[in-house]
C-alpha cells in the first residue's frame, strides 16, 4: 500500500516562503503525475497544482507566478516551492496523485502551513 508523507510547513510571516515535500513508498512513483491539495478550515479539500510523470506543471490561477511544483523521481518526492505567501494560503498541505475529480491514494497526514503576522 502506497504511503504519502508530507513535510515542510510552519508558521511563516506574509511574503514569506516555505518548500513543501511529499515522499510517496513503493516503487512505481515515476508512472503517476502527482499534485499538491489544500484544505482550509471549514473549507474543502482543493487542488493547488499538479505535476505529469513527463514534468509538465499545471497551476491554479491563485498561486500562478508564486508557487512551483517539481519531482525528483529518483527519490520518489514531489516538492511544492511556495515564495510570497499570504495569509489566504494557510491550511493543511496534502499530496496525491489525481484521478479525475478524485485520487488515488489514501492521504496522508499532511502538513499544517500558516502564514501570519
Amino acid at each position: 500500500q502506497v504511503q504519502l508523507v508530507e513535510s515542510g510547513g510552519g508558521l511563516v510571516q506574509p511574503g514569506g516562503s516555505l518548500r513543501l515535500s511529499c515522499v510517496v513508498s513503493g516503487n512505481k512513483f515515476s508512472m503517476y503525475g502527482m499534485g499538491w491539495y489544500r484544505q482550509a478550515p471549514g473549507q474543502q479539500r482543493e487542488l493547488v497544482a499538479t505535476i505529469a510523470n513527463d514534468g509538465v506543471a499545471n497551476y491554479r490561477e491563485f498561486v500562478k507566478g508564486r508557487f512551483t511544483i517539481s519531482r525528483d523521481n529518483a527519490k520518489s518526492t514531489v516538492y511544492l516551492q511556495m515564495n510570497s505567501l499570504e495569509p489566504e494560503d494557510t491550511a493543511v498541505y496534502y499530496c496525491n496523485a489525481p484521478r479525475g475529480l478524485g485520487s488515488i491514494f489514501s492521504w496522508g497526514q499532511g502538513t499544517q502551513v500558516t502564514v501570519s503576522s
